[in-house]
């Protein structure tokens, strides 16, 4: 069993009272991120399904922006993007520095927090958008509710994942990046 579970991690994330916990899964290369900090052994191929993993065969890596005020947050998520061998192109810790890395950086998806100082992420998915909607964005929060949803769609942003179900996460990356027509949460 060692061998098939490497490490659980479990983080709080900062301005919640929600812990995600992450199980990594080194020989398989699946990642299942839980709540409470329960590791989740996927032992069949369809278990493995759930978590939304495609071939991703004769492409590039995805370059993704994080933009999020939480070094434990950021640490994690390059962590499980780095096993589906994306590439985070850049991070920045709140919302004007997002927007002015987005505009240098030109990535394929990012990844944007709600609180952030500055300007939110709203406004900060607002800026972006202007300057090129073709690039998807996911908001990623524990601050998601329905409201948010239809606040963000409004902003440009493809897709609300909360940050208490981070196991949504690569299969909403996956998702919009596809280019399929649906927005929200999948």
């Amino acid at each position: 069993m060692a061998s098939i579970l490497s490490a659980v991690f479990a983080v709080v994330v900062v301005g919640g009272a929600a812990a995600i916990g992450y199980a990594i899964y080194l020989s398989s290369g699946f990642v299942e991120p839980t709540s409470n900090a329960q590791a989740l052994i996927l032992s069949t191929e369809e278990d493995r399904s759930k978590l939304g993993k495609t071939p991703l065969a004769n492409q590039e890596p995805l370059r993704i922006l994080v933009v999020d005020d939480s070094e434990s947050t950021r640490r994690i998520l390059r962590m499980i993007l780095g096993l589906r061998k994306w590439t985070i192109c850049g991070e920045a810790e709140d919302g004007l520095s997002g927007v002015a890395k987005f505009d240098q950086l030109k990535p394929d998806v990012v990844l944007l927090d709600l609180a952030l100082p500055d300007i939110d992420g709203i406004k900060a998915a607002k800026r972006m958008s202007a300057s090129n909607p073709t690039v998807p964005i996911i908001l990623f929060t524990i601050l998601a509710s329905k409201g948010i949803e239809s606040v963000a769609q409004d902003a440009g942003i493809r897709a609300v994942v909360s940050k208490t179900e981070a196991w949504d996460l690569i299969g909403n990356i996956e998702t919009v990046t596809s280019q399929k027509p649906s927005w929200g949460p999948h």
